[in-house]
């Protein structure tokens, strides 16, 4: 008979199994989860107190409307290209490199009519760019 203690084996913990489940556990919430598209938010424009803008002739600006059309200091400009916008605030500039272009766009207007008119500008060395915001009504108004 062998009374000797036998060695006991050292239990480990087998990580691999682990690893296997929490995959499994990560795939199926990525894939269950629901994501709301970009789309269909609901976008509102910034609003900001500041003064009435005032005649300045550095100032160009250009207002964007919903379908795309632009007006270049109360000028709508022939075209929807970069080309016509481009010559529209070179002409409009009267201040040369130094004028200031004030983006006006429309709720509803599209992104890319609003980098048209950033790609101008920058086309035509304009390039000192703002937007026009919507002033807050006082609080006790609706």
């Amino acid at each position: 008979m062998n009374f000797r203690p036998q060695a006991r084996a050292e239990p480990e913990i087998n990580l691999i199994p682990f690893i296997d489940v929490l995959l499994v556990v990560l795939i199926f919430m990525m894939l269950s989860s629901t994501y709301s598209k970009f789309t269909e938010l609901q976008v509102r424009l910034p609003a900001a107190d500041a003064e009435q803008l005032r005649d300045y002739p550095k100032e160009v600006i250009v207002a964007v409307s919903s379908d795309g059309r632009y007006m270049v200091n109360k000028t709508l400009v022939d075209g929807r290209g970069i080309e016509p916008l481009g010559a529209a605030l070179l002409h409009a500039a009267r201040a040369g490199k130094d004028s200031v272009i004030i983006i006006s766009a429309d709720a509803s207007a599209t992104h890319q009519a609003v980098i048209t008119v950033m790609e101008a500008a920058r086309r035509q060395g304009l390039t000192q760019i703002t937007f026009a915001t919507q002033g807050t009504a006082p609080s006790g108004a609706r």
